[in-house]
């Protein structure tokens, strides 16, 4: 099982790796994205100095200038998805048909022993193609997963390619809460 366990997480190392290589090639490296990153950094910069000035008790212009602020970083942020989303769709069918050849080479094996029971909406995942009731027991795809997200997150941390903070706060995707009013 540990064989497995590691080789799993080699593999997801390596099309990690392979999929932000594919993203520097066709996106990080080009004068739009270069020209995007920097507005987003410097907006961002400049809202944050904005509302640590102001406060919380925005007044009437105060407000419309932090609030035509936050319109501008959503608009470079919509743009940079934009950007990004040809490589991301290549790079996922790339995954998807990764993670079919492995999951035929990994069905019904355990590659890990998770320390909890995961809750029931994971179960389904964490135990997919796995004889027996014992939740514990890992799949494939769940240990994927898991390593996928964990690995790209920090290497795009490290090499600076993450959106800021403030910048994932203003948000502009579907997967960011509604601003508050």
């Amino acid at each position: 099982m540990f064989a497995d366990t590691l080789l799993v997480v080699l593999v997801s190392l390596f099309t990690t790796l392979g999929a932000e290589f594919i993203m520097y090639v066709t996106v990080y490296r080009t004068d739009t994205y270069k020209r995007l990153k920097a507005s987003m950094d410097k907006q961002s910069k400049q809202l944050e100095r904005r509302k640590d000035a102001v406060g919380e008790h925005a007044r009437g212009g105060q407000k419309k200038k932090i609030d035509s602020l936050e319109e501008r970083l959503k608009n470079v942020n919509r743009e940079m998805s934009t950007v990004k989303m040809y490589s991301m769709v290549a790079i996922s069918f790339t995954f998807m048909a990764l993670m079919g050849m492995f999951n035929s080479v990994f069905d019904g094996r355990v590659v890990a022993k998770l320390p909890f029971t995961p809750i029931s909406w994971f179960q389904g995942l964490s135990h997919r193609n796995l004889m027996g009731e014992d939740f514990t027991d890992c799949s494939f795809i769940f240990l994927y997963i898991i390593c996928c997200m964990s690995i790209r997150q920090n290497f795009q941390k490290l090499t600076g390619v993450a959106p800021s903070r403030a910048a994932s706060k203003v948000g502009g995707s579907m997967f960011s809460p509604p601003p508050s009013k």
